[in-house]
């Protein structure tokens, strides 16, 4: 199964960070990062080579590449990060898969609103360079992300927030 062949891999390289973070903070971590890498290289390859740094027209509405980049990479990236978040890092949530994937979206676009307001706060109100800033961001939006993943999105209803994986990994 696929899902067992991720995390197989994963879990392989998983034993040096052991001393540093539990097993589902790693997967946490392997997982976002990938499914970060994926959606930029989907975002270049599109706004490049799809969308050819060209507006698209569609009837009524005519989106930038740069948006329709954003979308055409979101429409992949998305499902794969919940698909990752489900199967391997939070596998033990016992909430139906339609209300994980509720929540999972709504967290999403939260994210994407913190994204812009801590950018545009960090740079606009505090002067701190955009560099700078979207690094901070990216702190603030991924640890909130997390804890609101396993808190909410995919929360386990017995014997507290553990998955089967952490609470292994713990003993």
């Amino acid at each position: 199964m696929l899902k067992d062949y991720i995390t197989g891999i994963i879990d392989f390289f998983y034993p040096p960070f052991r001393k540093y973070m539990n097993q589902q903070t790693f997967r946490y971590a392997v997982c976002g990062g990938g499914n970060t890498l994926l959606d930029i290289f989907l975002y270049w390859l599109s706004f490049h080579f799809i969308f050819k740094e060209a507006d698209v027209h569609v009837p009524f509405i005519t989106v930038s590449a740069k948006i329709a980049a954003f979308l055409f990479s979101f429409a992949i990236s998305f499902p794969t990060g919940y698909f990752l978040n489900k199967n391997i890092v939070f596998p033990g949530s016992s909430l139906q898969g339609r209300v994980q994937l509720f929540r999972y979206f709504v967290l999403v676009v939260i994210c994407i609103a913190l994204n812009y307001i801590c950018i545009t706060l960090f740079v606009d109100r505090f002067g701190i360079y955009p560099t700078v800033a979207k690094a901070l961001t990216t702190v603030v939006v991924v640890s909130f992300s997390y804890l609101t993943q396993k808190k909410f999105t995919f929360k386990i209803d017995n014997a507290g927030d553990e998955s089967p994986a952490s609470a292994a990994d713990s003993k």
